[in-house]
C-alpha cells in the first residue's frame, strides 16, 4: 500500500479515503483496521441523522471487500434495496455529506443514480438488483463500456419473485455475472418461507464435492461449498444446490465478517469465474453494536439516538399514530368477526398487523416480500369466504397491480386493502411516497376506494371494509402521528358513497379527500378571516363519488377546490370527469383541483415536502380566491 499519512484522527485510514481506488491501495490488514472506523463512523452518523443502521453495519467487510477486490465504478456495484448502502456512500467520496443523509438537499438514504457515479442504478424496492446487473452484464457482450456486474441482495429480498425470474434468466443466458447473496437470516422482521429456511440448511448440513471454481477457494470456504451442495434435490449422486440448478457456481457460506477469507474468495471467484456465479455471504445485521445487535428488528429503522447507549431520541408522540390506530382497530374487529385475515408482505410491525398477531396469530399471514402472491392469496381466501386484509405500503402496493386487477377486481372478490404510507412520507423520499394509488385503484371497476381524514375516520372505515362483501374495498392513511381525534369505542360502517360537510359557508367550498382535510380547515379559517363564507366537507369516497354532495357544492358556490394526497389523476381527476359528463363544468362555479406536481419530490420533511408541492393552506387559498 502507499504510505498512509499518521495523525492523531481517529480515523487515520477512513481519512486517506477518498474513493475505492484509495481502498484498492490498502493492504488487507489495513483493511481489517478500516472495517473498524468505517463501523463506527457508520454508528457516529446514524446516530445523528437516523435511517437504516442495523442493515449497514451489517455489510461494512462486505463492502470494503468488493471496492477492494473490484474495479468500481467501472464494475457496477448494484445493492438491492440500498437499506444498506451508508457504508458504500461513505467509501465513494460521500463523507463529508454524510450528516445531510435523508434530509431535505442532502443524500439520499438508498443509492441513486443522479447522486454518485458510483451508484450506477437506483434503489428502494427490492428485488431489482439481479435483473439490473444481468441488464450491464449482457450490454457488455453486446460492446458496451461495462467492466464486471455484481448484485448485492438480502435474502429478505431473495423472497421475492422477481429474483428468481432474474435467476433463472441469467443461469440461462450464461453471462459472466457475479451475485453476492447477503444472508443476516434478518429482514425488517424474522425471516419466513421455504427459501429462507432453506438458507439457514445450507450453512450446516453436508453434500457432495464442489464444483470446479469452488474446488480453488480457499480451504474454509472450499470446505463450506462441499457441505451446501445438493441441499434441495439430493438423490443418490448428487444433482447440486438450487442455484446451481438454475445454472450458477455456488460459493460459500462465506463468514462476511471475516475479511482474511472474504478476500481472496471474491478474488478467486473473479479471476476463474466465465458465467454466473452465486456467492453465498452470512452477515449478522447490527454487527458491532450491542444496541443493534440485541434490538427486535436489529436496528433496522431508527431514529437519531445516543449512540453511546443505543436510546432514542425522538419527542413523544402527541397522538396514536395512524399505523396503530389500524392495527388496534383490525384486531377488535377480528376479535368480533372470526372471518377476518390479515395479510402483509414482510411487513407486520410497519403496517400494525403485528398487534393483530398478538392476540390472533393464526390469522395473520407473512409472506415475505411477495407483494404479487400477497394480492393473489388474499383472493383466494376471500373466494373461500375469508375477510382478508391485505396490509401493504401505497408505493409497495403498485407491485402488485396486475393482481389487484385480474385476480381480485376482475372477479369481484372482497379484498379490503389497508393502504399505509399514504401520501409523502418524509425521509425516505420519493422512492416511498404514496402517490398513486387513488388513480391506479380508482380506475377499476368494482373497486371501492375511500381515504381517511383522520384517526377516527380511519376507524370507521376499517369497519366498513369488514361489513362491505360486494367486491374489493381499500382505504389509505398517512404515516405518522394523527391529528389527535376523538377516537369512538368501535368504528361505524360508514354508508357507501357518502361524504359529510363539517362547516358551510356560501363563497367557497373545499372537498378534501383523505388526510388534508386539517390543511383545508387552516385555509378555511383565512378564508374566513378575509370575510368569506366556507363549506368544508370530506369526501370520504373518490369511488363512488357522493355526486349529490359534489353537485350541491357546485350549484351553491362560487369557488370549489378539490384537495388531495396524490397524484394527478386520482380523486380530483374522478371528479371532474364525473362534472365533465353531466355539463356541470359550466356552470357558474369555478372548480380547481390540488394534487401533487407531476414529479418525484426528494427526502425532506413532510411539511416542506408538500409546500415544494404546493399544498400548505396558503396555496388553498390561493386557488380558491382564484375562483372568485
Amino acid at each position: 500500500m502507499n504510505e498512509v499519512p499518521t495523525n492523531f484522527s481517529s480515523t487515520p485510514l477512513l481519512d486517506y479515503i477518498n474513493g475505492p481506488e484509495d481502498v484498492r491501495r490498502l493492504d488487507d490488514a489495513a483493511l481489517v483496521s478500516l472495517a473498524d472506523e468505517l463501523r463506527d463512523e457508520v454508528i457516529d452518523v446514524v446516530s445523528q441523522t437516523g435511517g437504516h443502521l442495523g442493515s449497514s453495519l451489517g455489510v461494512v467487510e462486505l463492502t470494503i471487500a468488493i471496492h477492494a477486490v473490484f474495479n468500481t465504478p467501472h464494475d457496477k456495484l448494484i445493492w438491492d434495496v440500498g437499506h444498506q448502502c451508508y457504508p458504500h456512500k461513505i467509501l465513494t467520496g460521500r463523507r463529508s455529506k454524510m450528516l445531510s443523509l435523508r434530509q431535505g438537499g442532502g443524500l439520499s438514504g438508498f443509492t441513486k443514480r443522479s447522486e454518485a457515479i458510483h451508484d450506477p442504478f437506483g434503489a428502494a424496492h427490492s428485488s431489482t438488483s439481479i435483473s439490473a446487473a444481468l441488464g450491464f452484464a449482457t450490454a457488455r457482450g453486446l460492446g458496451g463500456d461495462v467492466g464486471e456486474a455484481i448484485a448485492v441482495i438480502g435474502d429478505g429480498a431473495l423472497s421475492a419473485g422477481l429474483a428468481y425470474e432474474a435467476l433463472n434468466n441469467a443461469g440461462n443466458q450464461s453471462e459472466r455475472l457475479f451475485v453476492i447473496l447477503n444472508d443476516n437470516e434478518m429482514s425488517i422482521a424474522p425471516p419466513v418461507g421455504a427459501v429462507s429456511q432453506y438458507l439457514t440448511g445450507i450453512s450446516g448440513k453436508m453434500a457432495a464435492e464442489p464444483t470446479e471454481l469452488p474446488n480453488h477457494m480457499p480451504g474454509e470456504v472450499r470446505d463450506s461449498s462441499r457441505h451446501a451442495r445438493n441441499l434441495i434435490l439430493n438423490p443418490p449422486g448428487g444433482c447440486g444446490t438450487m442455484f446451481e440448478q438454475l445454472g450458477f457456481t455456488y460459493i460459500g457460506p462465506i463468514d462476511g465478517h471475516d475479511l482474511p477469507t472474504l478476500l481472496p474468495a471474491l478474488r478467486q471467484a473473479k479471476t476463474l469465474a466465465d458465467g454466473p456465479v452465486l456467492i453465498h455471504v452470512r452477515t449478522i445485521k447490527g454487527k458491532g453494536y450491542a444496541p443493534a445487535e440485541e434490538a427486535a428488528d436489529r436496528g433496522h429503522g431508527v431514529g437519531s439516538f445516543d449512540k453511546n447507549t443505543g436510546k432514542g431520541k425522538k419527542k413523544a408522540a402527541n397522538a396514536p399514530s395512524y399505523t396503530s390506530v389500524f392495527g388496534k382497530a383490525l384486531s377488535q374487529e377480528a376479535s368480533i368477526d372470526e372471518r377476518v385475515v390479515a395479510i402483509t408482505a414482510a411487513m407486520p410491525s410497519g403496517t400494525g398487523v403485528d398487534i393483530l398477531a398478538k392476540a390472533h396469530p393464526s390469522r395473520v399471514f407473512d409472506v415475505g416480500i411477495a407483494e404479487q402472491h400477497g394480492v393473489t392469496f388474499a383472493a383466494g381466501l376471500a373466494a373461500a369466504g375469508m375477510k382478508p386484509f391485505c396490509a401493504i405500503y401505497s408505493t409497495f402496493l403498485q407491485r402488485a397491480y396486475d393482481q389487484i386487477v385480474h385476480d381480485v377486481a376482475l372477479q369481484n372478490l372482497p379484498v379490503r386493502f389497508a393502504i399505509d404510507r399514504a401520501g409523502l412520507v418524509g425521509a425516505d423520499g420519493a422512492t416511498h411516497a404514496g402517490s398513486f394509488d387513488v388513480g391506479y385503484l380508482s380506475a377499476l371497476p368494482n373497486m371501492v376506494v375511500m381515504a381517511a381524514a383522520d384517526e377516527a375516520e380511519l376507524m370507521h372505515m376499517v369497519r366498513t371494509a369488514v361489513a362491505y362483501d360486494g367486491g374489493p374495498i381499500s382505504f389509505r392513511y398517512p404515516r405518522g402521528e394523527g391529528v389527535g381525534a376523538m377516537l369512538p369505542e368501535r368504528g361505524q360502517v360508514l354508508e357507501l358513497g357518502k361524504g359529510r360537510i363539517l362547516q358551510e359557508g356560501g363563497d367557497v367550498a373545499l372537498l378534501s379527500f383523505g388526510a388534508h382535510l386539517e390543511e383545508c380547515r387552516m385555509a378555511a379559517s383565512q378564508l374566513e378571516a378575509r370575510g368569506y363564507g366556507v363549506t368544508l366537507a370530506d369526501a370520504r369516497f373518490a369511488k363512488p363519488l357522493d355526486t349529490a354532495l359534489i353537485k350541491q357544492l357546485v350549484r351553491h358556490h362560487k369557488s370549489l377546490v378539490l384537495v388531495e394526497q396524490g397524484a394527478r389523476g386520482g380523486f380530483g381527476a374522478m371528479v371532474l370527469h364525473y362534472l365533465a359528463e353531466k355539463g356541470l363544468l359550466g356552470w357558474r362555479c369555478q372548480v380547481r383541483s390540488i394534487t401533487l406536481p407531476d414529479l418525484f419530490i426528494d427526502q425532506a420533511s413532510p411539511l416542506a415536502m408538500y409546500e415544494q408541492a404546493g399544498m400548505t393552506s396558503d396555496d388553498i387559498v390561493r386557488e380558491a380566491l382564484a375562483g372568485l
